[in-house]
């Protein structure tokens, strides 16, 4: 069995192949699924080396636990301690070469509309040689010249494709709410146990909302400082209310009888956790009591150590990747381009109510199939492609610049650490504030297009 996956793995790495895994008990895998997952663990990957140049306590294990650290740094002209790979300029160099990477294959794919041009076998396979590439990307950031004035450039490019990138993840939550809504109503004509499902978890998802909202509300405001905590915090949690109100309200049902209280749910929930994370990006604010200077509204850790902290700093780290990882993965669907595009999806509607909704693909069954000593893959594509090829590497392209501004803490990249990535900063806090906005006005336009351009919507 090892033979034929050497094999296997080997015309995966180096020709058109399709990866796949050696194990025989491992579920099918299809074609299209296979690719996405290699190119987000080549994000992933290039993420992972992103945080640990930001990170001071890695670059301090490495001095002490490789040997020869210094000489070898001297060697490879890294300056001091490997000083130039390492801080946000290093950053900034390498989601450079990796998102000329992407953009470069945005490029390529370009009218692709089948798995068997030439151009689609270069998508779907050679693995090595692209990873090979990808490193030559990144490693040809650190010998651009005039590097002030590229840093400079590029800060205000990672900026601009952070924030299209940001709007394309918004619309992508507002489209799973809606996805989620839809397909779990489909099984209640056949099962009432959805409509139960359905009311348990909206009552679930309001009840964390409210949760929110009364949290926030003790810890993150004060009588005599945090004005704007108390500003902000009480118009998302009105506009979440107008939301909820409007999407049950007697002129929308007319126009979208699925409408309900599950997707105000999600959308509030999101909103709040976009609003706690922005009231914990501020600065610290302080207020003098009893002759001492007090830290006000940030969230009283149990221990009076960093550990506390970097627990917070690492949950929050994972799920901002992890809706990055989201994004790029499900904006390319056909059902999610045309919610991108605000319109009604042209396809007949062939929902199957299922908990695992969000992973499954526009359709089922396909003949051609691979069986040998390891995992089956189908290959999905050969009448058509599954997902743009163009449109899946752009948003990729726009997920390494918007990772690029995170990790460097957007404009207040100086002396930034990832240990310190929740901590405050004023361009963070009006950023993800801003964030809640459009997300609940995309939410609504949602609600009440049909009834301005019902032309569009018209199945």
């Amino acid at each position: 069995m090892c033979t034929p996956c050497c094999i296997s793995q080997l015309a995966c790495c180096c020709g058109s192949a399709a990866c796949s895994c050696c194990c025989n008990c491992c579920p099918k895998i299809k074609q299209s699924t296979g690719t996405r997952i290699m190119y987000a663990f080549y994000f992933l990957l290039v993420t992972i080396i992103c945080v640990i140049m930001m990170s001071p306590t890695v670059e301090q294990e490495l001095r002490d636990n490789i040997p020869f650290y210094s000489e070898l740094c001297e060697k490879m002209n890294a300056g001091e301690n490997c000083k130039t790979l390492v801080g946000y300029s290093a950053v900034y160099k390498v989601c450079f070469g990796m998102s000329c990477f992407f953009f470069l294959f945005s490029l390529f794919t370009i009218k692709v509309s089948n798995s068997t041009s030439w151009r689609a076998a270069i998508h779907n396979g050679f693995w090595l040689l692209k990873f090979i590439a990808l490193v030559a990307c990144c490693a040809g950031g650190f010998f651009i010249p005039e590097q002030e004035i590229f840093l400079k450039v590029w800060r205000y490019v990672g900026a601009v494709g952070g924030f299209f990138f940001l709007l394309i993840q918004l619309m992508l939550l507002v489209e799973f709410a809606h996805r989620w809504n839809t397909n779990w109503s489909s099984g209640v004509k056949y099962n009432r146990l959805w409509y139960a499902a359905l009311a348990l978890v909206t009552l679930l998802l309001f009840s964390a909302a409210v949760g929110a909202v009364i949290f926030m509300g003790l810890f993150y405001t004060d009588p005599e400082a945090c004005l704007l905590n108390k500003i902000f915090l009480g118009i998302n949690g009105s506009l979440c209310l107008v939301v909820s109100l409007l999407a049950i309200s007697p002129c929308i049902q007319k126009l979208q009888p699925t409408s309900g209280l599950l997707q105000p749910g999600v959308i509030s929930v999101y909103v709040m956790y976009l609003t706690f994370s922005a009231f914990s990006s501020k600065p610290k604010e302080t207020v003098e009591r009893n002759g001492q200077n007090t830290t006000v509204c940030v969230f009283p850790f149990n221990s009076g150590n960093e550990s506390d902290k970097k627990i917070v700093t690492a949950f929050g780290t994972v799920i901002l990747f992890g809706c990055v990882l989201y994004s790029c993965l499900t904006s390319t669907t056909r059902r999610s381009s045309a919610a991108l595009r605000v319109c009604r999806n042209s396809e007949p509607e062939t929902e199957r109510a299922r908990c695992c909704f969000c992973f499954g693909d526009d359709t089922d069954d396909y003949d051609d199939e691979k069986t040998g000593s390891g995992q089956n893959v189908m290959y999905d594509e050969r009448e058509g492609t599954i997902y743009s090829y163009t449109y899946f590497h752009f948003v990729f392209f726009l997920g390494s610049l918007y990772v690029m501004m995170t990790v460097t803490n957007w404009f207040h990249y100086d002396n930034h650490k990832i240990e310190k990535l929740l901590d405050g900063s004023w361009s963070v806090f009006w950023i993800k504030m801003a964030s809640c906005w459009v997300c609940l006005i995309l939410y609504m336009w949602t609600l009440v297009a049909p009834m301005i351009c019902p032309k569009r919507f018209e199945a």
